[in-house]
């Protein structure tokens, strides 16, 4: 046993840790391995997307849907056209998301998988245009609150 555990240890038998000593230590937060542990709050904020090989990257904002609890409603913003997106993830374990370029009807579908040790801040899947069907990869990165 290490002498950190050894002396947390002894400070528990003897009464516990003074409030400083337990501020001090770092916090434990655990890593999402599974896009089923993905809390629906963790995709609010801001993230990048990246289509393809294009080399432009998209700002998107996605927040808590007003209609919807467990669903986001947000923004993309790519080659200076904004367009609104909605979705949730999806009881298969997929990050849904609809894009509509006319805030009426769906222009495009992503269907995405959260990414090994991304910690729910990276999805990668394919992003679909409903009017011809025509499928891009798609990186999803989470670079902001």
């Amino acid at each position: 046993m290490s002498a950190r555990l050894c002396m947390l240890a002894l400070l528990l038998l003897c009464g516990g840790l003074p409030a400083a000593v337990l501020a001090a230590e770092p916090s434990v937060t655990a890593c999402a391995t599974d896009t089923s542990d993905v809390p629906v709050e963790a995709l609010y904020g801001r993230w990048e997307a990246r289509f393809g090989d294009l080399p432009a990257l998209a700002d998107v904002q996605m927040g808590k849907h007003p209609e919807y609890a467990g669903s986001v409603r947000g923004t993309i913003v790519r080659d200076g056209r904004s367009a609104q997106l909605s979705g949730d993830i999806a009881d298969a374990g997929f990050l849904i998301l609809d894009e509509s370029q006319d805030g009426l009807s769906i222009s495009a579908v992503w269907s995405g998988e959260l990414q090994p040790g991304s910690c729910g801040r990276e999805f990668r899947g394919t992003w679909r245009n409903s009017s011809d069907d025509r499928t891009q990869p798609f990186v999803l990165r989470k670079i902001g609150p």
